[in-house]
């Protein structure tokens, strides 16, 4: 996984789950970062967890199970105009 985006249809809030480059060789770690994106603003960012792979996996999954729904990124290098 190097970049997986889940958002919340109910509150707008979405997660970004990204591969921490620093671990290259060890055991990976993932960053995860929630926020939303605020129109004709910087996107809210209110908080980073940092993972083991596994335990961001397991919280993938709980937000999914919770209805949270996979979507195209919000901010950052990757997302749209």
């Amino acid at each position: 996984m190097e970049e997986a985006w889940l958002k919340d249809p109910r509150a707008g809030w979405q997660v970004r789950f990204h591969k921490d480059q620093r671990t290259w060789g060890r055991e990976t770690w993932v960053f995860v970062d929630t926020g939303k994106a605020m129109p004709d603003h910087l996107p809210l960012l209110k908080e980073r967890y940092h993972l083991r792979r596994a335990d961001a996996r397991v919280l993938w999954e709980g937000l999914m199970a919770q209805g949270w729904l996979k979507t195209r990124p919000a901010w950052g290098v990757y997302a749209e105009p």
